[in-house]
């Protein structure tokens, strides 16, 4: 497979890892758009958020438990972070594999 985020899980491609479950590699962004601004990605190649409902649901409090603990260690948890996923070409999604941002570290602009 030519995915960028399966070479990275491969350990194939190094990336600025900042937490790891048995379900999920958590990296830095390349190019961050804040001072925190970390992916988390499924080991497992997914491409779209519905292909989650297929997981055991310990694995979906696996990944939300891990949201907050990489808050909590970038020192962001408190002041509040934003968790984004991007779906599809129109959304600016650039890799074909499901990722999550989590963005914080400074006061974010309001959506919607």
């Amino acid at each position: 497979m030519n995915c960028i985020f399966c070479k990275i899980i491969a350990g194939e491609i190094p990336a600025g890892k900042v937490a790891e479950t048995e379900n999920f590699l958590a990296f830095r962004d390349i190019n961050p758009v804040a001072p925190a601004h970390i992916l988390v990605v499924p080991k497992k190649h997914m491409e779209k958020p519905g292909e989650l409902a297929l997981l055991d649901g310990d694995i979906l409090k696996e990944l939300f438990k891990l949201f907050q603990d990489i808050a909590e260690k970038e020192g962001i948890a408190e002041s509040g972070f934003r968790t984004l996923v991007n779906t599809g070409p129109d959304s600016g999604q650039e890799v074909k594999h499901l990722h999550f941002h989590i963005i914080g570290g400074r006061k974010l602009g309001k959506i919607g």
